[in-house]
């Protein structure tokens, strides 16, 4: 249709002195009508298409174009294209050698207006025979969405690499830290029962040689001292294989996440049975918890047991976030479609630079946190179909707003403050 077109309008030209008003009037209109014809099919098409001329004003351009590059309603033939096309584009232009460069030549570029895009740029002279810059074509191809399945499917691939590495190493761990706590017990064990033979040797001791029964008390002191600084030494790396063990359990966790057993459970009373059990070490602290939680049951399509996981994690956070009678408020609401739950604390906060941060792998404002608690946080939420934000508290703490739906069949966006 475009070759016939154009075989036209080279015919019509050729014997346009000899045609009479009608006949000038019958190209006029096959003209138009073609030209409206291919304005259709310019913008019907998915690739953007702008014709710069030599003085590097626009000459044309479809709608795809003006939607991506965010131009304004009305028509900018004539006008100067480096007034509208992005700075990327404007550069990109600039360093092409138009003295050497007679062919097509393509190139990605990034624009950050109207929104966030990549574009694949192709320049088509619209001259090639000509010297020094002429015309051309500029051809825009939205490749967003292609570049952002090429790099998930890298970054699916790289993490499947290395969830197998990290997978193996955490049990090569796992099995000597086990070995490790089981002889630390017996280590213990075998102290215990050393005192109870030095007791019952004690107790069974008859008087006799007053400086044989002074060199054996001597003795069995300095074994007790030594016994005793065994024990804390002990007690000191059981404190640290535990750690370290629920360090590893943390990296599998993060790794291996596990799918949710999502039931129509009831908000309220895991946050009561998760309270239930950390309430001694919050009373030990000296923190008081204030729970707003709402009358009646909150229920939604839960993971009791993942739940509970969450609110440990941020409750733990809080807990070391603050100082003696510090306050901890636990708060339940319902909606329409789902329930929230908001954890707050009274601590020190959050730097609002590293709240965008903190959900990411092994970002942690702890000196000895790990990075992976809240990041287990977020991916349970994520697989709860829900949303999860933080904020400063009204108390300059920090507040973790979960929601979570009252049924499975998606996400709902959290509105922005």
């Amino acid at each position: 249709m475009v070759k016939g077109f154009f075989n036209f309008i080279e015919k019509a030209l050729g014997r346009i002195d000899r045609l009479d008003l009608d006949g000038v009037h019958a190209v006029v209109d096959k003209l138009v009508r073609e030209y409206r014809f291919l304005e259709i099919l310019f913008d019907a098409i998915r690739e953007g298409i702008i014709v710069i001329d030599d003085q590097g004003k626009i000459s044309y351009y479809n709608r795809p174009a003006g939607s991506v590059l965010g131009f304004p309603d009305e028509r900018l033939e004539g006008e100067k294209a480096s007034k509208y096309l992005p700075e990327a584009i404007r550069k990109s232009l600039a360093d092409i050698n138009w003295l050497e460069q007679h062919n097509s030549i393509r190139f990605e570029v990034a624009i950050d207006y109207p929104f966030e895009r990549f574009l694949q740029l192709t320049v088509v002279p619209l001259d090639a025979k000509s010297e020094g810059k002429s015309g051309f074509v500029l051809i825009l191809d939205d490749v967003t969405e292609i570049r952002k399945k090429r790099i998930e499917a890298v970054a699916e691939e790289r993490d499947q690499t290395l969830t197998l590495l990290a997978g193996s190493v955490a049990h090569e761990i796992g099995n000597p830290l086990h070995a490790l706590q089981i002889h630390l017990q017996l280590v213990d064990r075998e102290i215990d029962k050393l005192r109870s033979r030095i007791a019952l040797e004690d107790s069974l001791l008859v008087e006799g040689d007053q400086s044989l029964d002074r060199t054996a008390t001597v003795g069995r002191h300095s074994s007790e001292l030594i016994m005793e600084k065994i024990k804390k030494y002990v007690e000191t790396a059981k404190g640290e294989t535990s750690r370290l063990d629920y360090m590893v359990k943390q990296f599998l966790d993060a790794i291996r996440p596990a799918k949710p057993n999502l039931k129509f459970g009831d908000l309220n009373w895991v946050v009561r049975d998760t309270l239930k059990l950390l309430r001694p070490e919050l009373e030990n602290r000296g923190i008081s918890v204030i729970d707003d939680l709402c009358e009646s049951t909150a229920k939604a399509f839960i993971d009791a047991s993942q739940i509970r996981q969450i609110l440990v994690n941020l409750i733990k956070n809080a807990m070391q976030a603050m100082t003696r009678n510090g306050q901890l408020n636990l708060k339940t609401s319902k909606e329409n479609d789902g329930v929230w739950l908001v954890i707050e604390d009274t601590g020190i906060g959050i730097d609002k630079d590293k709240m965008k941060q903190i959900f990411e792998p092994h970002f942690t404002t702890k000196e000895k946190g790990s990075g992976l608690g809240l990041m287990i946080v977020y991916r349970i939420v994520e697989q709860h179909a829900g949303q999860i934000k933080v904020e400063r508290g009204e108390k300059g703490g920090a507040r973790f707003c979960i929601w979570l739906p009252r049924n499975p069949k998606g996400p709902r966006l959290l509105a922005t403050n």
